[in-house]
């Protein structure tokens, strides 16, 4: 679960492209795909599919639902945690230098860990709502999952960090109540069984989701993202004999989305002098991203029943809720008194001493000798050169309450990017790129630093590439429409020589229609050799 600063003439130049930037709009998309980047650096196994060259082996989970059902193995057992926080947190090392315990931790009946099976039950339920449209008998799988561990968090409560003592200095948790009905509130959402629904409500009371008016959205903390679910049902009219119970969930969602519009009365969240989100001190763009991801939802469904925000300071338009999700979005991409970008390898500043192993050290394609535990620190964590390899994507954890950043790797509450401060900007960015209408572009270079080897480490003469079995053929194909008229739902097929079947593609939503005389470039990235593309069909 859980800086080179520009001088002269580069600041200069920087600034104003910068200014830019900000004077024409972000381009949401290509923050989106910078985003799904980072995603990609974080996968574990052998990366047949990655667009990060520099990353091959990654030492800890894939974070995906394979995953969570192959750690899944029996109804009442869930594997929790691989490896241990004081010996991991004692190496600088990449991945594939590792040598520290990858010892595994589960939760079962006489460990219970009701938080994160929960936790782990929602996720499968929602990823069942993805999955169905495409692939049905997936769908069912993940929903057999998600039903038997809510089923064995509810049965066998208690909090995972009493049963694996070592998570608890790294991510304690403040309770379980809220991921009961996180998990329950999901799976009503995927399965429209009454039982979950009714879960909800004769819990309400008991376990805080309709007493908790609460200012934050996090890993811990899910009440808002309860509230909001619910309140999504009130809001389509299927609240039926618990519309009652479900006006009691809105009014605490309603409390959550006007203190963040500070229309709560006084009971606002704080704010940087910048408008940036405030919740403490370690991380802080995690809890601002999720936020502002929420709100984007929630604006969505009340424009959807045509209804308003209540606050009391008035009835607020959900427009306002999608604004405030557009400041943040808009302050972590650049519009802040430090004219910075915090996510990685996004326009012409961004931290470049990311607090992020990997990261830090030289690709093990540049640099063939092991890094050592200790001697990482030594070489690699400590040195004032950028970072060798940048994990685009990335969103640092961020300034503090007077918006003033460090770049330093040793900043860690500053620098360390993390899963679920990256999450959040998946929805965020694509509700704001649906809005704007520019496309995004992967091959949108960015400044990139190329700091030296130090002393200590000698790559060798000859660069050694990775072998073709490694590598991941990719290929950036163009749909050109050359016709008078214009070209609607494209489908698009690709096909590899190493591959039986055939897969079809459609051009995103936003780019829907091709017009006479435009192009459209797209890029895949596939294992084996090159993939043959051709239009199946378009109208």
């Amino acid at each position: 679960m859980k800086s080179l600063n520009f001088v002269g003439l580069c600041l200069l130049l920087g600034m104003l492209v910068l200014e830019a930037l900000i004077a024409e709009g972000f381009n949401y998309g290509d923050a989106l795909d910078k985003t799904l980047m980072f995603f990609e650096a974080q996968r574990s196994g052998r990366n047949s599919q990655t667009w990060t060259r520099w990353d091959t082996l990654c030492g800890l989970l894939d974070g995906g639902t394979d995953y969570f059902m192959k750690a899944h193995t029996r109804p009442n057992v869930l594997w929790a945690q691989v490896g241990d926080g004081d010996s991991d947190h004692y190496c600088w090392e990449r991945a594939e230098d590792m040598t520290t315990p990858r010892t595994a931790y589960k939760l079962d009946q006489n460990h219970p860990g009701a938080d994160l099976a929960g936790e782990t039950a929602a996720a499968l339920a929602a990823s069942a709502i993805a999955f169905k449209p495409y692939n049905s008998s997936y769908s069912n799988l993940l929903l057999l999952h998600a039903k038997q561990l809510f089923t064995f968090a509810d049965r066998h409560r208690g909090l995972y960090d009493d049963s694996i003592q070592n998570a608890k200095k790294f991510y304690t948790s403040s309770g379980y109540s809220d991921e009961l009905l996180w998990a329950a509130a999901w799976l009503y959402r995927a399965t429209d069984d009454e039982y979950f629904l009714k879960y909800v409500v004769d819990n309400a009371v008991y376990m805080g989701g309709t007493g908790w008016g609460v200012k934050e959205f996090s890993w811990d903390n899910k009440y808002a993202g309860v509230q909001i679910l619910l309140s999504q049902i009130l809001l389509e009219g299927r609240a039926g004999a618990y519309t009652s119970t479900l006006k009691q969930y809105q009014a605490k969602a309603n409390y959550f989305a006007c203190a963040c519009l500070q229309k709560n009365d006084g009971y606002n969240i704080h704010k940087t002098p910048g408008g940036l989100m405030y919740v403490r001190e370690w991380n802080n763009l995690q809890y601002a991203s999720a936020a502002a991801f929420l709100l984007a939802v929630y604006s969505d469904s009340l424009s959807a029943a045509n209804a308003k925000l209540t606050c009391p300071e008035g009835q607020i338009p959900p427009q306002e809720l999608l604004d405030f999700a557009r400041s943040q979005a808009d302050y972590f991409l650049g519009k802040n008194p430090k004219s910075m970008s915090y996510l990685v390898g996004y326009g012409p500043q961004y931290p470049i001493h990311v607090h992020h192993r990997g990261s830090s050290i030289a690709s093990i394609f540049s640099l063939r000798s092991t890094v050592q535990c200790v001697q990482g620190f030594e070489a690699w964590y400590r040195r004032p050169e950028g970072n060798p390899n940048v994990i685009y994507g990335a969103l640092v954890g961020g300034p503090d309450q007077n918006d003033n950043f460090s770049d330093d790797r040793s900043n860690y509450e500053q620098t360390e990017p993390t899963l679920s401060g990256c999450a959040p900007l998946v929805g965020l960015f694509s509700k704001l790129q649906s809005v704007s209408g520019a496309a995004g572009n992967y091959h949108e270079k960015a400044p990139v630093p190329h700091p030296a080897t130090p002393p200590s480490y000698h790559e060798t003469r000859k660069r050694q590439e990775p072998s073709k079995s490694q590598e991941a053929p990719s290929g950036i194909p163009s749909l050109n429409n050359q016709d008078m008229d214009s070209w609607t739902n494209n489908i698009l097929q690709a096909q590899g020589d190493n591959q039986k079947q055939r897969n079809t593609y459609e051009l995103p939503q936003w780019q829907k229609v091709l017009q006479p005389g435009s192009e459209c470039s797209f890029v895949y990235v596939q294992g084996g050799p090159q993939a043959k593309v051709t239009v199946q069909s378009y109208n």
